[in-house]
């Protein structure tokens, strides 16, 4: 792939190891018109024990070219959770203008859920609050979302916060947090539940007064003590964060929501409150928007997204390859945060027809 090879880029041979008893699943629409076509969400299956993609089902509930973004996908045991979102159509434009444009529709409270092991959809209880770009993760079985935007004509996000307990589909409210905060990143960390980054702002003691900016702030939740803690500055950049993800223990970044990949892995020192680049963690990953080489065609990155196993983080990451007829490459690189040389491993590239986007984040599923 010309600028994107590197030294360290040795294809992974198939073996068992503990990687090959987890499924990462990304749902995905079409971003180019094609009259016979459906651009409405998907979710694909990835399997790393044979770097191979399955398009398992479509999003329910959804008219023929209507998408949903701005959601969350999460997995608590065999089964997937898609959660709010905002509700667009995707028309095409006049005679002039053959691109593709978006309509919202609406803000969405519905979950549902799929079951892997009967390929089957159902729906659960609807959030106490419809919102999209909301920060949601999992502890003990329990699905948490907090903030995002609960209308389409705003841009101010919210402060309220709920979880979701699967064994009696119910959502409960949670205290407001201290801030109003949207596109933050939700993790899990140390029994409590992180809200880190994100376009935030909280009032000042004059309640009647103008609001305070608190963009690189961060919101934890102890679900023992039924309280929210701001913390300052722990995600120290204007620009929210892309995802956050706890691997044993240690929290890693890869990038932010105007460049999904910044070219290295980052950990967060919780003693100094900063984060740090991990060495050896300049990776293959092309960290420009337009990649040209002189063997193949122009390439331009669309989307990259995290997903944690184990010790390692694998990098989903997918480019535009321009041509007569618009195609997609994928390409998987894994990087181990316990080595202690080179970290970095890569899959052979998947190439597909069409030009696909990413519509959310990844989830990761363990067998049984």
């Amino acid at each position: 792939m010309g600028s994107i090879s590197s030294p360290s880029r040795n294809p992974i041979r198939f073996q068992e190891n503990e990687d090959n008893y987890y499924r990462i699943y990304a749902s995905f629409c079409e971003k180019d018109y094609n009259p016979n076509v459906n651009m409405s969400n998907w979710i694909s299956c990835y399997h790393p024990s044979t770097n191979s993609w399955h398009r398992l089902t479509s999003i329910p509930d959804l008219l023929e070219n209507q998408v949903l973004k701005g959601f969350s996908i999460v997995s608590i045991g065999e089964t997937i959770y898609v959660i709010g979102g905002r509700h667009c159509y995707k028309v095409v434009g006049d005679e002039l203008d053959d691109s593709v444009h978006e309509r919202d529709i609406n803000v969405r409270s519905s979950v549902l859920k799929y079951n892997t092991r009967t390929d089957t959809w159902s729906t659960c209880a609807p959030l106490v609050t419809q919102r999209y770009n909301f920060a949601c993760t999992c502890k003990d079985g329990k699905i948490y979302v907090a903030g995002g935007q609960t209308t389409l004509d705003s841009a101010e996000g919210t402060c309220f916060a709920e979880v979701y307990d699967p064994a009696i589909d119910e959502w409960k409210p949670l205290p407001n947090m201290s801030t109003l905060r949207y596109k933050s990143a939700g993790v899990a960390w140390q029994g409590k539940i992180y809200v880190v980054g994100g376009f935030a702002k909280r009032g000042n003691s004059d309640s009647q007064g103008p609001y305070i900016m608190e963009r690189s702030s961060a919101e934890l939740y102890d679900p023992q003590k039924e309280k929210w803690d701001y913390v300052a500055r722990m995600w120290d950049l204007d620009i929210p964060p892309n995802q956050i993800v706890n691997v044993n223990g240690k929290l890693f970044s890869s990038g932010d929501c105007l460049n999904a990949w910044k070219g290295h892995i980052e950990a967060y020192d919780e003693n100094l409150n900063m984060w740090n680049i991990v060495d050896g963690s300049h990776s293959p990953i092309s960290t420009s928007d337009a990649t040209e080489a002189i063997t193949c065609p122009p390439m331009q990155r669309i989307f990259c997204t995290m997903a944690p196993i184990g010790t390692k983080l694998y990098f989903l990451a997918g480019y535009k390859m321009q041509g007569e007829i618009s195609r997609t490459k994928t390409e998987v690189h894994v990087f181990d945060t316990s080595a202690t040389a080179n970290g970095w491993r890569s899959f052979e590239p998947i190439e597909e027809e069409g030009e696909k986007e990413l519509c959310s984040h990844c989830c990761v599923l363990k067998l049984d």
